[in-house]
């Protein structure tokens, strides 16, 4: 459970969903072998070692979603992928603090 600024809370969904590489994909809109460059990369995790029962959470699917992005508008590479997705987490993790202080 999570509250944001505006007072509003309620369970965090990409936490409690787990997709199968298949539906990852589906949902993302990219072929398997952007994901396990992805998976190779350390860009996104999956659950279990072998590629054929691969299991993500939730929040592997706005990663992608964000690498896909990068990677086609952009046109960085996985390493550029990784820093930037990280980058971009930071700054949003920093802002939620920063609403917190100033409410």
């Amino acid at each position: 459970m999570v509250t944001d600024s505006r007072g509003l809370s309620g369970p965090i969904l990409e936490e409690e969903v787990e997709l199968s590489l298949r539906e990852l994909c589906h949902s993302c809109r990219v072929e398997t072998d952007f994901v396990v460059a992805l998976v190779q990369e350390g860009v996104i995790d999956p659950l279990g070692p072998q590629t054929a029962r691969w299991r993500f959470h939730g929040h592997c699917l706005t990663r992608v979603r964000r690498a896909a992005n990068l990677q086609r508008d952009l046109g960085i590479n996985l390493a550029g992928i990784a820093l930037a997705l990280d980058l971009m987490e930071e700054s949003d993790r920093l802002r939620t603090e920063l609403a917190r202080w100033r409410t």
